[in-house]
């Protein structure tokens, strides 16, 4: 399928902003299974400077410096993505958990290193004794590492009820984990600490999902949002993205941005400003198939 995806945010400030700089990944990343046709990003004010660049993680990444005094921030992402289907995978055909340490150490060599990074727990997702009790439940000994993790991530579904009101981009895990509740980000990053608690390599994933409007009803314009998923790896089949909001083995639906260790490496727009004060923020996005067309 080929997507359309229209991301646009909206920042306003209280006071004047006199000079800004913000990290911006917005850049759908090309990768297997998902190619970039085309990528604009518009903002406005228009930056004095604007670089991009790869980052640690393999990301596209985009630095602006805003030196025209405003009050209001605007960044409008157009992208283009054609996505396919990824080859099935057999969850039980999978190295046990509990012997990956000779698979990730025999040819360490040959292994990204970034793949024993992401058994690592990052800020966003150092877990507590209960988090990792919580986690072990769905790994009992020898059972297949993705066949375990599913488990772990349908158990999550089940058990955490979806509530935007509940959390907001700074509530810790351990709070998700005592209320059950929280949004794509906080699911994923529970499912990372769990996972990495019993060292298994696993990394936050961010992107867009492409949503489906109840029957007999018209879909939304901007109803859409930036979804998080996860990905965890095995030595047959790599890095397979599985989705605790929605229960899944992740598709081509699902569109990647960035992938990190947590939030923090992948937000969609950080930074620092001089002035402004309080101020409020919108996004809206919208992600569409586009009519008639087919994947090469």
């Amino acid at each position: 399928m080929i997507f359309d995806i229209v991301h646009k945010t909206h920042y306003r400030y209280r006071s004047t902003v006199v000079q800004s700089l913000h990290l911006v990944h917005m850049s759908p990343r090309a990768m297997p299974g998902q190619i970039v046709r085309n990528h604009s990003l518009l903002v406005e004010p228009a930056p004095a400077s604007r670089q991009e660049r790869i980052d640690t993680f393999g990301n596209v990444e985009v630095v602006l410096d805003i030196e025209e005094p405003h009050q209001e921030l605007v960044l409008l992402a157009r992208s283009t993505v054609e996505k396919s289907l990824p080859p099935p995978v057999d969850l039980t055909a999978t190295t046990p958990w509990d012997a990956l340490d000779p698979c990730l150490h025999e040819a360490a060599q040959q292994r990204d290193v970034d793949i024993l990074m992401y058994r690592c727990a990052s800020r966003l997702t150092t877990p507590t004794l209960e988090i990792a009790d919580y986690a072990a439940f769905s790994f009992t000994p020898m059972r297949p590492v993705l066949e375990g993790a599913m488990d772990f991530v349908m158990r999550i579904y089940n058990d955490f009820k979806f509530d935007p009101h509940a959390t907001d981009v700074s509530t810790p895990v351990t709070q998700v984990f005592a209320m059950r509740r929280g949004v794509c980000q906080d699911f994923a990053h529970l499912a990372l600490a769990g996972l990495r608690a019993l060292r298994i390599p696993s990394r936050y994933v961010s992107g867009y999902l492409h949503t489906h409007p109840p029957v007999g009803r018209p879909k939304l314009q901007g109803a859409d949002a930036s979804h998080a998923w996860i990905s965890v790896w095995s030595p047959e089949y790599g890095w397979v993205g599985l989705d605790p909001t929605n229960g899944i083995i992740v598709r081509d639906e699902h569109i990647t941005v960035a992938f990190g260790r947590d939030y923090d490496d992948v937000s969609p727009i950080s930074g620092v400003l001089r002035g402004g004060g309080e101020h409020a923020v919108s996004v809206s996005v919208d992600v569409n198939v586009v009519a008639g067309a087919t994947a090469d």
